[in-house]
């Protein structure tokens, strides 16, 4: 379990924790909860540079979501890190 800190498009923000728990894989957040569950299933790259993973909720794809679709601040002790992709 590990922290994840970030804001919505609309500016609203977020403290969330990762359970890696397929039944409840984001505790804190009720947006952030219904965002991963809107996505569960889809394909989505785990980091900039992939791999590709079916989103599920007991691994790193619900990181992946909240990467992906909110602006994500901080993340805490014990969660997976992103490769760093060089700006053109």
């Amino acid at each position: 379990m590990f922290t994840v800190t970030g804001a919505f498009e609309d500016g609203a923000t977020y403290t969330v924790q990762i359970t890696g728990r397929a039944d409840r894989p984001v505790i804190g957040s009720y947006r952030a909860a219904e965002l991963v569950k809107l996505h569960q299933g889809e394909t989505i790259a785990l980091s900039p540079t992939g791999p590709m993973s079916a989103v599920a909720g007991d691994d790193a794809s619900v990181l992946a979501v909240l990467r992906t679709y909110t602006d994500v601040i901080e993340e805490g002790a014990g969660a997976p890190r992103q490769p760093r992709v060089p700006q053109a």
